[in-house]
């Protein structure tokens, strides 16, 4: 049963005595609240369900489905929004330790007195007003990364086609100078748009819209594709680039997305070629046919700090290495790897150079 009010504050009352539902309704009622009742625990859920309240009044002891097991689901529904949940008690202080443990956010205690249930429900009800309004700040932030970004790459990709035609003569013979300077020109907006679209990818997993989608992915293939179209980034740095096995790996593969993964190893292979100036770059496979495999991309670079390792894979992170970039890439590499229940592990030592480290389950 549903009462409408001038306030836009909706609040579920779950409990199973018809004159504790009276009480609580009318103390609500008379300060202008919409109140909603539900008389066992399904009917909650399926209340919250169907139009979820700012706030949740739930009776701990009804037959059933009590209210410890309702606050268990609630906050295991990752589809609802944050919604306050608060207990109402006649037990002793262990089962309030229990709901609070369980996910409830506050607990009264009967007999309910009229001022301490008002004052909690409105203590609540700012919660939840300061939360939705954190939310939907960072949910417009993302909106405004991810449209500018989008806008941001039509431009970029627009001029990389047109310096290409220079470079190739589309407009005439070019002096060396000028073609050296297009080049120039090309890497550096090659650079922008790869950086514009990580942040891209960035806010598309943080805003929970990225999709993957998951098929048997051959690794040793995919990590084939990568080495050999990084290959002439190797060459013109006089660095050898190679892929190996530490043993025969058997026809196992990963579930995964094969776009995101190949994203992720040639952006570990990249970022290894990049802080390289002489020596390799190997990428090693090696497997567990029962439960992972493994890839380490280890370089003979500079190395990484302890205090650098220490914020490597944070968003927007910048390393001391004068070559260091916007931060995004690793982060984003973290992302994908955690996306497809892997682990990213770094071992580096200053002066010595360092391995990157890719575990992904196998497919059972």
């Amino acid at each position: 049963m549903t009462t409408q009010s001038s306030k836009a504050d909706r609040i579920l009352v779950v409990d199973d005595s018809p004159d504790n539902v009276f009480l609580i309704q009318t103390i609500l009622e008379e300060e202008g609240y919409c109140i909603t009742t539900a008389e066992d625990g399904p009917t909650a859920l399926a209340e919250v369900d169907k139009s979820p309240p700012h706030l949740v009044l739930l009776d701990v002891m009804m037959p059933g489905m009590d209210g410890f097991e309702v606050t268990q689901r609630l906050r295991q529904n990752a589809k609802l929004p944050f919604i306050p949940i608060l207990l109402i008690t006649a037990y002793d202080q262990p089962s309030v330790a229990k709901g609070l443990d369980t996910g409830a956010d506050d607990f009264i205690r009967k007999p309910v007195e009229v001022e301490e249930l008002l004052a909690r429900v409105r203590s609540l009800l700012r919660l939840k007003h300061s939360v939705d309004e954190r939310d939907e700040i960072a949910r417009q932030r993302e909106d405004f990364v991810s449209r500018l970004t989008h806008d941001l790459r039509t431009p970029l990709v627009a001029a990389d086609r047109m310096l290409l035609l220079l470079a190739q003569g589309a407009l005439g013979e070019l002096s060396p100078p000028i073609h050296e300077a297009i080049a120039t020109m090309i890497r550096s907006n090659q650079n922008l748009l790869q950086m514009v679209n990580t942040l891209l990818e960035v806010y598309r997993f943080e805003a929970g819209r990225k999709t993957l989608a998951f098929l048997p992915v051959d690794l040793q293939n995919l990590l084939q594709e990568v080495v050999k179209e990084l290959s002439p980034l190797a060459q013109d740095k006089g660095i050898s680039l190679q892929l190996q096995q530490q043993q025969t790996i058997p026809s196992v593969k990963v579930s995964g997305d094969r776009l995101e993964l190949h994203r992720l190893f040639t952006n570990l292979v990249g970022n290894a070629l990049k802080f390289t100036d002489k020596g390799s770059v190997t990428v090693c496979i090696s497997a567990n046919p029962e439960s992972h495999l493994q890839v380490d991309v280890s370089d003979t670079g500079s190395g990484i700090s302890a205090a650098d390792q220490a914020t490597l894979f944070q968003r927007f992170r910048q390393g001391s290495h004068k070559r260091s970039g916007s931060g995004l890439g690793l982060y984003l590499s973290r992302r994908i790897v955690e996306a497809h229940q892997g682990t990213l592990q770094v071992a580096s030592e200053l002066g010595k150079g360092s391995t990157f480290s890719v575990c992904l389950p196998v497919m059972k």
